[in-house]
């Protein structure tokens, strides 16, 4: 089979990797990819963003299935339109990826169907937004309403942050937000206490299957201080979901979320991410959703799974998912991710990455932000790497991922020395 992957992060380059584990893989091209993909001998990057151009190539080439890992093409609905050409494609459709793309949308849909969230307000107004933020207090959480790279939420622990907040999403627009009809919205809303957890799933448009669990940090700096990123770092599996946590997700969230699309006639298929927050005594509420995998949690799910990625993907796409059982690894594995210069809010570009160790079995360096130049891997985004490892304890994983990270170089670069410590903690 020919498979086609669509995205350039390091989710892309793991998903990729993963499929071309299968037997039944004759080529697994990735389109636009990255420095990683394009090292990589069994993997061919396809220099195509656009996504009609992209569905005629996977006409041309007689693609066999496509999988999409960003969000801004589902968005954009490129499932809607492989489908309407006969091309087989998991991932949501534009109508059902609103769960992600529009968090007004997904916080009155969870209202709407008794899923357990944050108290919230929607406001397209500055001044109404400030008056509402005035009133309820500090600390509280301002999100832009669109797509924002992992990086609209800012948890303001004093009013001037919130403050500076509102102005940045519905005035400066200084996060480039892909703003949604009516033009720029923030969701306020509670500020929760807990652990946060990531809750995925697969979904056929019937059926649902649960991921392993994983947990990522989105701080910038050590002891989760710093601004939002889109992530620095994940291991799974999560010793805060619980078999008890675990059956509440389920429960709670995910099947009334699939449910909840059903009845409103939007049935959803693909990866199902549910942000959650879990209390000291279990409970849990729904922070985001997002319609595909989470990145970088990705890289250490797919390395502890064993089962092949492709036929599960061909179950998902077939209605198949009640049929599939998932195998996992049962150590841990553990992503630490180095980023650019100025991440997140300016990231450098065109540095020079030295000293990327070979592939192994349990250690595996996933490229993001990379692109090959003159024959050099250089960085191109935010985040640069997530550097994985397996091993049989956190703790373990955790410090062959770091000897991992030593001889790695670029100017600039930026990483977390704490990727673990909630689990360790446990």
């Amino acid at each position: 089979m020919k498979v086609l992957v669509v995205g350039s992060g390091g989710r892309e380059h793991a998903m990729a990797w993963k499929l071309a584990q299968s037997n039944r893989i004759q080529q697994v091209f990735v389109a636009p990819g990255n420095g990683g993909t394009a090292r990589d001998s069994h993997l061919i990057n396809v220099p195509i963003s656009d996504g009609i151009q992209l569905r005629q190539w996977a006409l041309d080439n007689k693609i066999d299935l496509t999988l999409v890992g960003p969000e801004a093409p589902l968005a954009a609905g490129m499932v809607d339109d492989f489908r309407l050409h006969g091309l087989r494609i998991f991932g949501p459709t534009q109508a059902a990826a609103q769960l992600e793309s529009s968090k007004a949308f997904s916080k009155s849909f969870m209202q709407r169907h008794g899923i357990p969230t944050a108290e919230f307000q929607t406001f397209t107004q500055a001044e109404q937004a400030h008056a509402y933020v005035d009133a309820k207090g500090a600390p509280i959480v301002v999100k832009a309403d669109g797509l924002a790279a992992g990086k609209g939420v800012v948890v303001a622990m004093t009013l001037a942050e919130a403050h500076e907040a509102i102005d940045f999403m519905l005035l400066d627009n200084a996060l480039g937000v892909a703003h949604n009809e009516g033009g720029a919205r923030v969701v306020i809303e509670e500020f929760l206490q807990g652990e946060e957890a990531s809750f995925m799933v697969l979904c056929d448009g019937k059926h649902v299957l649960a991921l392993a669990t994983s947990q990522d940090h989105k701080r910038l700096l050590d002891g989760d201080e710093g601004p939002n990123t889109g992530g620095m770092g994940a291991y799974s599996p999560a010793p805060v979901v619980t078999a008890e946590v675990h059956a509440r997700a389920m429960r709670e969230v995910i099947l009334p979320t699939i449910k909840g699309m059903e009845k409103d006639g939007i049935p959803y298929t693909g990866f199902l991410y549910a942000g959650l927050m879990i209390d000291t005594q279990g409970r849990i509420k729904t922070l985001e959703f997002n319609c595909r995998m989470g990145d970088p949690e990705t890289q250490p799910i797919l390395m502890r799974m064993k089962s092949d990625f492709l036929e599960l993907l061909l179950a998902a796409t077939s209605e198949g998912l009640d049929q599939f059982e998932l195998v996992w690894d049962r150590r841990v594995a553990l992503g630490v991710v180095m980023a650019a210069a100025g991440y997140p809010m300016n990231p450098r570009k065109g540095d020079a990455i030295a000293g990327l160790p070979s592939d192994q079995d349990e250690v595996m360096v996933f490229h993001a932000g990379t692109a090959q130049h003159d024959g050099k891997i250089v960085t191109s985004g935010g985040r640069v790497l997530c550097v994985t490892a397996m091993a049989e304890s956190v703790r373990l994983a955790q410090q062959k991922a770091y000897s991992a990270v030593e001889p790695i170089a670029f100017d600039g670069m930026q990483w977390r020395k704490d990727i673990g410590y909630r689990a360790l903690a446990q």
